[in-house]
């Protein structure tokens, strides 16, 4: 410019057109020009702030009514934008930034506290701080907070619908568990492997000293032959903890008298005792002989044993009706189930935390042992809720877990 400026004012007139001129469409230097602002960016307070201290407004009249309107709750004191408040009469308001480390201070600071969102908003707000997207910014704060997943209360709602299972025929279907340890009896004998069948709830048990392989396929071979357990060990425990009192080594001379009961006794589901539909009659038991019922007084033995064959014949028509209730009272629970149904289910690659539970907790934590353990990765999907899991390393988790003991990893 100055040289153009030069020359026009020493060149004669009539002689400007051998200025040589040139036209550049970019620009002579490769650097980027980087525009540096000692005013950090206001947000969403800048057209608040711009209107209240110089009385400017955007263009758009939609947008100038809106501010002008957000406007009259604000107010500029000592160059700095407070909020007139309910809770409390100013509220400073702040910047991401700003935001961020009270966020932070607030909720893990010296004088913070891992708080839910509503508390942790309204700690904020005590402070005397506003910004627009307060709760769902501390609500995302809280999400992430590693802390707060890993001591997090275990999930109370089923993350899926209920998936019952039902037997066609009795003895088909058999579930499996084990209970213990109990306190040692005769022979060390300290765990108790149950099996029921899931028609007519007919109960195996067997006390054993060790959980090993042979046993359980000597117990298998035995009691069940084909090869709602969670169900009958409640039962035999309830009744164990009740007959035995101090006599805590005394459980396996307790456990026939105690399954014969449950044999012996109506199901809820089937309207019929076990016994009966695997028999096709009812037992006779010791009360009857000890306070003589009518049966006793009128039994006659050889028309009682063509009874018990007309039993067995028509024993298949009880059994349908008994699958009948059954499915009935199944659909009921599941119905009651599913209205608590919160659905949660994860992809091959999500980071997961794990249930820990009791047996899974470091023992020297004591009462601050952590709920959660992990993150781990979801690397298959099984359906209805059953997940293959691995740690960060790629080494397998064993077995599959259920999405009830499973929950997202933030970060």
């Amino acid at each position: 410019a100055d040289l153009l400026s030069k020359l026009a004012s020493t060149k004669r007139p009539g002689q400007h057109q051998t200025i040589i001129q040139e036209t550049l469409h970019s620009p002579s230097l490769d650097d980027k020009v980087v525009n540096v602002s000692d005013n950090e960016d206001l947000g969403w307070m800048a057209g608040i702030s711009g209107y209240l201290k110089e009385g400017i407004l955007p263009e758009d009249k939609n947008e100038a009514r809106k501010i002008r309107m957000r406007s009259a709750k604000f107010v500029i004191i000592r160059d700095e934008l407070f909020k007139r408040g309910v809770s409390s009469p100013l509220l400073k308001c702040l910047t991401a930034s700003q935001a961020a480390y009270v966020i932070k201070e607030i909720h893990q600071g010296i004088c913070g506290m891992h708080s839910r969102t509503r508390s942790m908003a309204t700690r904020i707000l005590r402070a005397g701080y506003y910004w627009p997207s307060l709760k769902s910014v501390c609500q995302s704060h809280i999400q992430k907070c590693k802390e707060c997943q890993q001591f997090g209360n275990a999930h109370q709602q089923p993350p899926e619908t209920l998936h019952h299972m039902m037997s066609a025929w009795p003895f088909s279907q058999w579930g499996m568990d084990i209970i213990g340890p109990f306190p040692p009896a005769k022979g060390q004998l300290k765990f108790l492997i149950v099996a029921i069948d899931y028609f007519t709830k007919w109960i195996e048990a067997c006390p054993l000293a060790k959980i090993t392989t042979e046993n359980v396929r000597k117990f298998t071979w035995k009691n069940i032959t084909n090869c709602q357990a969670e169900a009958a060990n409640k039962v035999i425990l309830r009744e164990l903890k009740k007959r035995l009192g101090s006599a805590k080594g005394q459980w396996p001379d307790e456990l026939p008298s105690i399954l014969w009961a449950y044999h012996c006794t109506p199901q809820s589901t089937t309207q019929e005792t076990p016994y009966r539909l695997t028999y096709g009659a009812d037992a006779m038991i010791l009360v009857e002989v000890g306070e003589t019922s009518h049966r006793r007084q009128v039994f006659n033995g050889e028309q009682n044993g063509q009874e018990l064959a007309a039993d067995l014949d028509l024993v298949d028509e009880l059994r349908d009706e008994a699958q009948i209730h059954e499915e009935a009272c199944k659909l009921r629970a599941s119905r009651r189930y599913n209205t608590r149904v919160k659905p949660r289910s994860f992809r091959v690659g999500d980071l997961v935390w794990r249930l820990l539970g009791e047996a899974r907790k470091d023992t020297s934590d004591g009462k601050l042992a952590p709920t959660w353990g992990g993150p781990f990765r979801v690397t298959e999907d099984l359906e209805n809720g059953a997940y293959r899991l691995e740690e960060l390393s790629g080494k397998p988790i064993p077995r599959t877990w259920n999405a009830t003991h499973l929950k997202f990893y933030f970060s």
